[in-house]
């Protein structure tokens, strides 16, 4: 005999530690499609993106083979919103911040602004950088509190999966200059390669560094890693929360 018994609704019952869990659970999926569901300025230019590891930053990109130029997009949130800045630089010569060439976006005298700035020392000051630049842009937008760099970019023709990319976000400027940002693990960790052709980026492997106490403002060690879910103590808590759930949900 059917049962009378209107459906429930598959979550009603869960102990409430077990909807946390859940939350947690599938928390790394939505993080993952972030560059995605961005509402991009002239989205229509770019035919690729990329969650980069570090602070919550994304790269949109299109490379144009005919004349060794790409089109790009970064996004990330400064700590402070519109009084602070971000950067993304191309490394010609290494895989550090020291020869990076770089695009910092933030608000100057009022109005949203892209300069560029040539890393070779501890003193940064804006300055040409050895890319050819154009159509440079950036905004602010407070519905996610993220400032954008819009520009084009000549690359060096030959094999552009060899370029270096370093990111960076700082809480400050003053008087038209970038503050230092913070020395966080993330932030100290905010550089990796970019393979225009590909559509890929990846960090690179951790490395013993010593970090100078003395720092420019875009530095960037190599990163500690990131653990991929299935991998190590990640893992653990995967399965163990998944199991909590089911038992939960089932009255195990």
């Amino acid at each position: 005999m059917a049962s009378s018994c209107p459906p429930q609704p598959l979550l009603r019952g869960l102990p409430a530690a077990a909807l946390l869990l859940l939350l947690l659970v599938l928390a790394p999926a939505a993080d993952a499609l972030a560059c995605s569901s961005q509402n991009i300025t002239n989205s229509t230019l770019y035919s690729t993106c990329l969650d980069l590891p570090t602070l919550s930053a994304s790269l949109h990109f299109s490379y144009d083979r005919a004349n060794s130029s790409a089109a790009v997009a970064f996004v990330a949130a400064p700590p402070k919103g519109e009084d602070g800045w971000v950067a993304w630089a191309l490394n010609p010569t290494s895989t550090g911040m020291f020869g990076a060439q770089a695009l910092i976006a933030f608000r100057d005298a009022g109005v949203m602004t892209v300069k560029t700035y040539n890393i070779t020392n501890t003193t940064v000051r804006e300055s040409p950088i050895s890319f050819e630049t154009w159509d440079r842009a950036a905004e602010y937008k407070s519905a996610d509190g993220t400032m954008r760099i819009y520009a084009k970019i000549k690359v060096p023709a030959g094999d552009p999966a060899k370029l270096n990319q370093v990111w960076q976000v700082g809480s400050s400027v003053t008087n038209g200059v970038p503050d230092q940002h913070a020395m966080a693990a993330e932030n100290l960790g905010s550089k990796g390669t970019l393979d225009l052709v590909a559509g890929t980026g990846r960090s690179p492997a951790p490395a013993p560094t010593l970090v100078p106490t003395t720092a420019p403002t875009l530095v960037a060690p190599p990163p500690s890693g990131v653990s991929r879910i299935g991998e190590g103590s990640n893992g653990a808590f995967l399965v163990l929360s998944l199991a909590f759930l089911v038992s939960s949900f089932f009255g195990f």
